[in-house]
């Protein structure tokens, strides 16, 4: 996942990555789009009165503009024409009156548009969402194992439709509008005057031409960036998602190197895209300069020739303007529309699967009721999510009606799979479950569901209160059915204890409540269900002593009559069923009563209970009584934890049962993260809240930037004067109109090229500006990533077990905060500067031309700039804030979705609709009333536009009329501060975030400025001469950071000595792994000392240290590069080739390395895929040789391998282990008999240790227990 959702950006379109990128991101999704007209395939008749309403407003606001143009010409004419004072005042009143009237139906219409679209937009999203989830809730378990999880749904809900609406709402007006100021400008301009206008078009394949020239050479550039970032992206994957193995062969440096290797190719295609981007502006500049150019000489030649008035000629080129960039506006919708239908095609397709196993069909059987016998016939299954690890081959379990069934065995052994296929999550691929005899796939889903009832060992609460709880049980429950059942679930008292009683809110995961007391409300909820048959996984294992009385008691209560099936690691609570089988691996091992069984005392259910009651004292120290089960959601925390403790803990269940421990600890690994939430690490704070970060210090990581920068400036202000001098110089050319024929002549000739000349300036400028600021913004890019990269991999492993810091959430962080922050410092610098120059030219321009005039035009000028700032944000789109509002729906949607098993179980998909859609209700009107508002907001913004404009005509023409100022200098004035405020208003729409830059900037910080508490790049500390190899473990205590309330080691002490080898026994999760880790220093202990050869490993230098150790694990990490180039990585990647083959040679790989076509060149693969596993792992085994280390660390090196490859790579390993220090951690005792020393480690303390055959013989001992427990497993 962590790919995928590095970051679900694929499709939020980053505004950092230039429009221009977006293009080939468009291209990639070509295949995965859906065809534009199917977003609104879920519109109903209001919608589509809506939008034709919508289409009419837009189109009628569209046209406005077009229009504006006439009457712009007729004042022209008005000023030109008429010599008299009077007649100008006049004449131009009229046109004034009609801007007047044209403001008042653009305010309209402009009204209708935005807000019939928005109101539409957030109706179709709001239905798409919850479509979504009803589907969601529909699916089958193993779409949840294989395809999706919580987090991708919830994005989806909160991210893709945000895209979607976007997509099909004001946008759609935005466009239409677009068009029709397009069609209407150009129709407008051929009326007029058709041949002038077909002059003017002669640029337009010259544009076309080098606009897509321009996005051709762009995009290659821009491709070549981004290929460039992928593969660095990957580099961060491969390193964090191993960080381990990097740690372990202090490949820091060589990652380090590698990553920057990749950045500075980016950084190039960078600048060469900033370049060209500039470049391409400049020549499109040019080229519109020069059509004006043309268009200023040949309307001279018309006025002349054909007759045309100055207000003729004025008109067609305004209206040819307004034509062409009302399509070059469409372009930020274009590719909203694009990311709404790359973001709808996953969403469309969800909608539309149907599931294997469909809890809304309605067909199959109902009957009466059933008796509860269930049967499993020849059983053949395996989980979806892994189809390759086979759970069940031919597994038969018979439970009469009426009867208690316990199953009991070592974890991942299969039991909580049995409850599973008897809830039909999910179906065999051979075999039969049947109830009655009758199969499972033959009921109604529905029905058959609503006859089982389960409690699980994690007990999902649903945030609502304790009555909506309980209620889940059984649709339309009476309050009294509701505290029936609390009574017989022992929760009847404690509920009235509390303050609420019965509506007591339970919190998110029902963290409000003690395990005792969600396991009890979890029970009341089961037995007002009132099921036939009832199932109980691990129903009190994770509750403390007291409260497993007074749950058990309630479960001995419900049991009476029903058939149930108990899964259970607490032997003691499945004494009285009627029947225990014992399962290992899958297969039934014995079967029979409590007393039946422990007459074999060899047999294996004696063995279970033995081990359990070994040590039972230390058992309780270790139990996790008060821990809030908040715990246990958290998949993601659970993968990173799933490395760090217990690489050989078996993971045969679905992933969803979290890996309890065997026996010992009662549920030593169920990973409680609300330790992630109480003991926040204080250096890990500021990504939380992010602190404003000063930009004095991006500035200052831009320093050796600055000539470039001041440069850049300069180019920028060049960049910005230039539609001023454009403004400056259309006033006197619309004066040069109305002279006698031939100033006519003469001036048309000088202005046209004057227009040359500007854009000459443009072609220079453009380019000059954006070269300079793409190398100050790709630098820093390129800093900031390296400095953050740098830090990450130097950071104590502890750090990556937290699921913020894992390898996607890094990733992401790396590549799109970086790109925030770009815009910080690099564009939009450039954007700033060349907009101050812009606003500040036109006023001086407007002040000069006339003060009286451009004064009253300054009192006006808020008003406009209040358009441009309302339509800028409208291009950004008020969607935005639709993600905000959606937060409290989003969380049904995350609980149910994160809690799918009870929601399936309970068949309670309606009622979870029926919560979402009532907390959608209210954003959705906030959604309508702020589209009502943006629609007045947008409404009033045109109106303003269009009377700003009518009274600096009137005003100028009364100036005129009393002879203060002429009419070039009204027009000055005008075009003066219209380009003014061009400039201010487009800075506000092109500057990206401010805010999202400076959070970025805060997150990158927080990385950098975090001191790593294990650092391997600090150089100080002791190195010995020669290495003997002796290892002390003193007193050591320790506890995982994540898990402070789960103790790992209490008082651990071990010598392993020089050039033996010490095997390490226990049960999964027993912390055999934890010693390894502590080692390498992974972690420090919390109290004790572990030494080296008498030194305290925390004095000696890290690098040194790890250098002297080499690594085997279970699943050995290899890194996506040629077998070569993964051995040499033992060395730093400095091997030689000798050194390689020797490597190779005593790992037992040289006949399989030379037997491949490619040799030692063979690319593994990512992670190694493309080797077997006895591959992989002698490959691993040789990387560790070449390091020639004087302690080797072997955990479960063999543990993933068949017979075969076990015999090939123990052959190897046993040739390596001789003369050096070795530690083993294994699970197949087989494998150990020969160590010098065994030491088994059991709740945190060593409690037998010595020679295989000294081990056997005690009585009783956890040893001999664990030897004869394999060997009555291997036997069957």
């Amino acid at each position: 996942m962590a790919t995928e959702n590095g970051f679900n950006g694929d499709t939020n379109l980053h505004k950092a990555s230039t429009s221009k990128s977006q293009e080939t991101s468009k291209g990639d999704e070509k295949t995965n789009t859906v065809p534009f007209h199917k977003l609104f395939v879920f519109a109903d008749s209001t919608d589509i009165l809506l939008m034709i309403v919508g289409t009419v407003g837009a189109v009628g606001n569209g046209l406005c503009m077009p229009l504006m143009t006439i009457l712009f010409g007729d004042l022209v004419n008005a000023f030109g024409q008429n010599q008299s004072n009077n007649q100008v005042v006049h004449v131009v009143s009229k046109v004034s009156l009609k801007f007047v009237y044209l403001a008042v139906g653009a305010g309209v219409a402009a009204f209708l548009q935005v807000s019939c679209w928005m109101v539409t937009g957030e109706r179709q999203a709001a239905r798409i969402r919850g479509l979504y989830l009803k589907t969601i809730l529909r699916q089958d378990i193993a779409f949840f194992d294989v395809e999706t999880n919580t987090g991708e749904v919830v994005g989806r809900m909160s991210g893709d439709t945000v895209l979607i609406q976007d997509a099909m709402g004001e946008k759609v007006g935005k466009v239409l509008q677009l068009l029709s100021t397009f069609f209407g400008g150009f129709t407008i301009a051929f009326v007029k005057g058709w041949l002038l206008t077909l002059v003017m078009l002669s640029s337009i394949p010259l544009l076309v031409l080098s606009g897509a020239t321009m996005a051709v050479i762009i995009s290659k550039m821009a491709t070549r960036g981004q290929t460039a970032y992928a593969k660095a992206a990957t580099v961060v994957e491969q390193t964090i998602g191993s960080i381990r193995t990097v740690a372990s062969f202090t490949g820091e440096k060589q990652a380090i190197s590698n990553y920057n290797k990749f950045l500075v190719t980016a950084y190039k295609s960078g600048v060469h895209e900033g370049t060209a981007a500039g470049l391409g502006l400049g020549v499109v500049l040019l080229i519109i300069f020069c059509s004006y150019s043309l268009a200023v000489w040949f309307g001279g030649k018309m006025i002349l020739e054909k007759g045309y008035t100055g207000g003729v000629v004025v008109n067609v080129i305004i209206a040819v303007l307004t034509g062409s960039m009302s399509l070059g506006q469409a372009s930020p919708c274009m590719s909203a529309f694009a990311a709404g239908q790359a973001a709808a095609f996953k969403m469309f397709k969800t909608i539309n699967r149907k599931p294997e196993i469909d809890p809304y069909d309605m067909s199959g059987k109902v009957l009466e009721d059933i008796h509860g016998d269930v049967e499993l016939r020849d059983v053949y299954f395996s989980y979806p999510a892994r189809p390759e690890e086979q759970i069940f081959s031919g597994f038969s379990l018979s439970i009469p009606c009426g009867t208690t069934a316990a199953l009991v065995g070592e974890s991942g052994s299969g039991k909580s799979t049995v409850i599973s296929l008897i809830e039909r999550f999910y179906d065999p691929q051979a075999g039969e479950v049947l109830i009655d005899g009758i199969n499972l796939k033959d009921f109604q889903l529905r029905w058959i569901r609503g006859k089982i009832g389960l409690v699980s060992q994690e007990p999902v609460l649903f945030t609502s209160s304790i009555k909506d709880n309980i209620a889940y049980g059984k649709e339309d429950a009476t309050i009294e059915e509701i505290q029936a059942a609390a009574e017989l679930a022992n929760a009847a008292k404690f509920i009235d204890k509390l303050p609420q009683g019965l509506d007591t809110m339970v919190g998110e995961h029902g963290t409000q409540l003690s395990g005792g007391q969600k396991q009890r409300v979890a029970i009341a909820r089961a037995i007002l269900k009132d099921p036939r048959i009832l199932l109980l996984d691990e129903a009190t294992s994770a509750l403390d002593a007291e409260s497993e009385r007074v749950v058990q008691e309630a479960l001995d209560r419900i049991m009476g009559n029903r058939t149930t099936v108990i899964v259970a690691h607490r032997l003691s609570t499945v004494r009285n069923a009627d029947t225990i089988a014992v399962i290992h691996r899958g297969k039934m091992v014995e079967k029979g009563s409590h007393s039946e069984l422990l007459r074999d005392p060899e047999g294996a259910y004696s063995q279970l209970i033995r081990l359990q009651e070994v040590n039972k004292e230390s058992e309780q120290v270790a139990d996790l009584s008060e821990v809030t089960p908040e715990s246990f959601r958290q998949s993601s925390l659970r993968r990173s934890m799933k490395r760090s403790i217990s690489r050989g803990s078996s993971i045969g269940n679905s992933s969803r049962h979290s890996f309890s421990v065997s026996f010992g600890l009662p549920t030593g690994m169920n990973v409680n993260d609300s330790a992630t939430v109480d003991t926040e690490d204080p250096s890990k704070q500021p990504l939380k809240q992010p602190l404003e970060v000063p930009i004095r210090r991006l500035a200052y990581l831009n320093k050796p930037e600055i000539p470039v920068l001041l440069l850049g400036t300069i180019a920028a202000v060049a960049n910005g004067v230039i539609l001023p001098i454009y403004g400056l110089l259309l006033s006197h050319v619309i004066e040069t109109f109305f002279k006698p024929p031939d100033e006519l002549k003469k001036d048309t000739r000088f202005w046209a090229l004057i227009f040359m000349a500007l854009g000459l300036a443009s072609l220079l400028a453009s380019p000059a500006r954006t070269y300079f600021f793409s190398i100050a913004g790709c630098k820093l890019i390129q800093k900031i990533r390296l400095m953050c990269f740098s830090k990450v991999v130097h950071m104590e492993v502890g750090w990556f077990d937290e699921p913020d810091n894992s390898s996607g959430s890094i990733g992401a962080r790396l590549s799109v905060d970086a790109a925030s922050i770009r815009g910080l410092v690099g564009d939009a610098l450039a954007q700033m500067v060349s907009n101050l120059a812009s606003a500040i030219a036109g006023l001086v321009i407007a002040f000069v031309a006339s003060w009286q005039l451009a004064l009253i035009m300054l009192g006006l000028v808020p008003l406009i700039g209040f358009t441009g700032y309302f339509q800028a944000n409208f291009m950004k789109g008020f969607s935005a804030d639709a993600k905000m509002m959606y937060e409290d729906a989003s969380q049904v949607a995350n609980d149910a979705v994160g809690s799918i098993r009870t929601v399936a179980s309970f068949c309670a998909e309606e009622k979870m609709m029926q919560l979402y859609s009532k907390k959608c209700e209210g954003p959705l009107q906030t959604g309508i009333k702020q589209g009502l508002i943006s629609g007045s907001g947008f409404g009033l913004s045109f109106f303003f536009m269009f009377a700003v404009y009518a009274t600096n005509f009137y005003a100028g023409a009364q100036l005129v009329k009393h002879g203060h100022v002429t009419f070039s200098d009204v027009f000055q004035v005008f075009f003066g501060l219209t380009m003014a405020t061009i400039g201010i208003t487009q800075s506000s729409s092109f500057a990206p975030d401010s805010s999202k830059a400076k959070s970025a900037a805060a997150s990158i910080f927080a990385i950098i400025d975090r001191e790593s508490k294990i650092d391997p790049s600090d150089e100080s500390g002791t190195t010995l001469e020669n290495v003997k190899g002796d290892i002390e473990l003193h007193h050591v205590s320790f506890k995982y950071p994540l898990r402070p309330d789960i103790q790992i080691f209490r008082d651990l002490s071990l010598s392993i000595h020089a050039g033996k080898t010490v095997a390490l026994v226990g049960e999964s999760g027993s912390g055999k792994s934890t010693v390894i880790s502590l080692l390498q220093r992974f972690y420090d202990p919390d109290s004790g000392h572990i030494t080296l050869d008498g030194v305290e490993i925390q004095n000696l230098q890290l690098k040194w240290l790890r250098q002297q150790i080499g690594l085997v694990s279970q699943e050995p990490v290899l890194f996506n590069e040629t077998i070569r180039a993964n051995i040499a990585y033992g060395k730093g990647g400095n091997a030689t080739e000798a050194e390689i083959l020797a490597a190779s040679e005593l790992a037992n790989a040289l006949k399989f390395i030379s037997s491949l076509q490619q040799g030692y060149d063979t690319v593994v693969g990512e992670r190694g895929v493309q080797l077997s596993g006895g591959q992989k792992q002698r490959v691993a085994i040789a990387r560790a040789i070449v390091k020639s280390p004087k302690i080797l660390l072997l955990d479960e090196a063999t543990s993933a391998l068949d017979a075969e490859s076990e015999r090939v790579v123990q052959d190897a390993l046993d040739r390596v282990m001789v003369n050096r220090t070795t530690v083993v951690v294994a699970h197949r005792l087989s494998t150990i008999k020969n160590a010098d020393v065994i030491a088994v480690v059991k709740n945190g303390v060593i409690v037998e240790k010595g020679k295989h055959d000294t081990l056997i013989n005690i009585k009783d001992g956890i040893y001999a227990s664990l030897v004869a427990l394999h060997m009555s497993a291997s036997a069957s």
